[in-house]
């Protein structure tokens, strides 16, 4: 059997390290620290679940066009990776901002850092 593909779209350094528990679970990660290497990386590999951290644009194109850091690439995993989960990480004060996103997108869940190993996994597995 081929190991699960996890993609952490990690930007900030609040980033929690899930990288012992995606291998307990029997992921292979791939981390990426930017959203345009990670919509590069979909067209070879195509992931079964998505960690994003969260990041609201205020007062750039974000705020106009975009939400955030991540919906150019979830428009792109739609195309690629349809049937991806997608879990959200993010900051309390940008929580409304991130339930826009989840109107835009089917999300798994949305987390607010910090975030537990044991609320990750409860989100993982809820999609099961």
């Amino acid at each position: 059997m081929a190991d699960k593909v996890v993609f952490s779209l990690l930007e900030t350094p609040l980033f929690p390290d899930f990288s012992r528990l995606f291998q307990r679970l029997g992921y292979r990660e791939q981390r990426f620290d930017s959203t345009r290497k990670a919509i590069s990386a979909l067209k070879t590999q195509q992931p079964d679940l998505v960690l994003g951290e969260f990041v609201y644009g205020y007062g750039n194109n974000y705020a106009g066009v975009n939400i955030c850091n991540l919906d150019v690439f979830l428009y792109s995993l739609q195309k690629y990776a349809p049937a991806a989960g997608v879990i959200v990480l993010v900051e309390k004060g940008e929580r409304e901002y991130a339930a826009k996103l989840a109107d835009l997108f089917d999300l798994q869940a949305i987390l607010t850092l910090p975030v537990t190993e044991q609320a990750l996994l409860a989100a993982i597995n809820s999609d099961e």
